[in-house]
Parts: structure tokens; C-alpha cells; sequence
């Protein structure tokens, strides 16, 4: 039994785990299949607070995880596969088999990236379609790549990704990308990399073993361009599965929140889980730090 379960190892589950502890309540943080969540698979970080140079995303998770195992708060390398809210203590379950309860929960499990949902795209993944230029970047030097998508997160792997391959295509099916202008600056600046327009990938051409190329569909024209990888970010979808039917979440599949509080009393929300919006890791830590501070009153009044 503990006081506070975090589910979750992201900025929004480490704050919360961190504040918690430090309020005095014994905390255990569950981390999912992907400990450090996104920022895991994130090149260099220049906007989060409190760092004069850059940091790379894995240190800076990695820095979040050490001060809150030093501050005594308990992580379990476990998957949550099913939640009970219906009474308290909390009750969930993690892959492992093991038991988790609990008087209070906060969920910070993220989000999860989509994907294009093409047969070959099933058929070619790690075989040269991915979802994270830092994770397999390395494995493209000199070779020629395509990013998929026209947000920050497309921009910031088309620029990652020039550190490896020889050339790298940008393919919108837009007319304009909806990244920050500065990070379209850069984009545009860098000689490696061809922005290909309103197109969407129609199928991923391989030979069986790997990717090989894309064929792209344009106004009814079709156009093939060779290639050796693909790398899809066209966004993210809220990691909920778990609780349908145990919380309420939107349309989206995001969790609805007032606050941080959900509509179970004693469950909180914090992170790209509940907020389909702003999606940065200082929002994410910040809401982690106001649910670690709801539960504390919520703690205090059922005690």
C-alpha cells in the first residue's frame, strides 16, 4: 500500500513523484514500457528551464529519475495493464503480475505516436519505417530518408536526421508546415533537405527485406521516389486505453480534467495524457507538480 501511485515516467510523472514525496507520502512510480516517455526519443532540448547549454532528452530524463530516487520515491520498471477505481484503495495491475495499491493515483502516461495505418507500412516497420529519428537515425548514414508530417516534431527529425543521412525529404500533404517558424527557418535553411508539397504516402515500396522507396500521390498523380528509410511523425494519440470506462475521456480519447482532478475522486491527470494542446515538457512537469499538490489535499481531507 502506498499513499501515491504515479503511473507514468515522463516530466508530468517525475514532478508529480517528486513533489509527492516531498510532502511527505510514500510514492511509487510505475514507468511504463518507455521509461522517460517521449523526450526519450528526443534530440537536443534548448527551451526547458534551468539549463545554460542544451541537454538531450535522454539526460534530462535521466536527471529527473535520479533526483526522484534520491528523494526515496519507489520505481518499478512495470506496465500497467489494468486499473480498478471503482473502490479505494486503488487497485492496478502491471504485466508483471504484480499488485499496485493505492490511496491516490496520478496518470501520466503520455501519448503514443500514430501512425498512417498502410499495409505496408505494417509490413516495414523496423525495416526502414520508424517513428524516432534519434532511436534509428544512426543506422541511415549516407543513405537517403523521407519524414512524414509538417509539425515541430516532423521539422525537428528532418534537421536530426541530416546528421546522418546524405539526403532527406520533408513530405507535407499540406501547402505549409505548421511547425514554429523558427524551426522552419532551420529547416529551410539546410541544403540537405527537399520539401516535397501537398502529397500524401499512398504505399512504402520495399523488397521484401527492407524500404526501398515511397510512393506518393499528388492531385491523382502518382510519383515514386527512391529511398532507404521513412521516419512517420504525424502526431500523437493519448495512452487511455487502460482507462475506458474507468475515467472519462473525450472525443480524442484524452482524459477529461478539471484541474488536475479526474472524475474519480482521489485519480489525477498530468501531461500530454490530458492536454492535447500545448504538448511541451515544462507544461507536462508543471501539471505533474499541481496534481502531486491536489493529491496532497485530497490525501489530507480522507485521512
Amino acid at each position: 500500500m502506498v499513499d501515491v501511485l504515479v503511473i507514468g515516467s515522463g516530466p508530468a510523472g517525475y514532478t508529480a513523484a517528486i513533489y509527492a514525496v516531498r510532502a511527505g507520502y510514500k510514492v511509487k512510480l510505475v514507468t511504463g514500457n518507455q521509461d522517460g516517455g517521449q523526450l526519450t526519443i528526443t534530440s537536443f532540448i534548448e527551451n526547458y528551464p534551468g539549463f545554460s547549454e542544451k541537454i538531450t532528452g535522454p539526460q534530462l530524463m535521466m536527471q529527473m529519475r535520479q533526483q526522484a530516487e534520491n528523494l526515496g520515491v519507489e520505481i518499478e520498471y512495470d506496465v500497467i495493464e489494468s486499473v480498478d477505481f471503482s473502490n479505494r484503495p486503488f487497485i492496478c495491475k502491471g504485466e508483471s503480475s504484480v499488485v499496485y495499491e493505492s490511496r491516490s493515483v496520478i496518470v501520466a502516461t503520455g501519448a503514443n505516436a500514430k501512425w498512417l495505418g498502410l499495409e505496408s507500412e505494417n509490413k516495414y516497420k523496423n525495416k526502414g519505417v520508424s517513428a524516432c529519428a534519434t532511436c534509428d537515425g544512426f543506422f541511415f548514414k549516407n543513405k537517403v530518408v523521407a519524414v512524414i508530417g509538417g509539425g515541430n516534431a516532423a521539422v525537428e527529425e528532418a534537421i536530426y536526421l541530416t546528421n546522418f543521412a546524405s539526403k532527406v525529404f520533408l513530405i507535407h500533404r499540406r501547402d505549409s508546415l505548421k511547425a514554429e517558424k523558427i524551426m522552419q527557418t532551420r529547416l529551410m535553411e539546410n541544403s540537405k533537405i527537399e520539401v516535397i508539397w501537398n502529397s500524401r504516402v499512398a504505399e512504402i515500396l520495399g523488397d521484401e527485406k527492407k524500404v526501398t522507396g515511397v510512393l506518393l500521390e499528388n492531385n491523382g498523380e502518382l510519383r515514386k521516389i527512391d529511398l532507404d528509410g521513412i521516419f512517420v511523425a504525424i502526431g500523437h494519440a493519448p495512452a487511455t486505453a487502460i482507462f475506458s470506462g474507468k475515467l472519462d475521456l473525450d472525443e480524442a480519447g484524452y482524459i477529461v480534467v478539471s484541474g488536475t482532478r479526474t472524475s474519480v475522486r482521489g485519480v489525477f491527470a498530468a501531461g500530454d495524457v490530458c492536454d492535447p494542446i500545448y504538448r511541451q515538457a515544462i507544461v507536462s512537469a508543471g501539471q505533474g507538480c499541481k496534481a502531486a499538490i491536489d493529491a496532497d489535499k485530497f490525501l489530507s481531507i480522507e485521512s
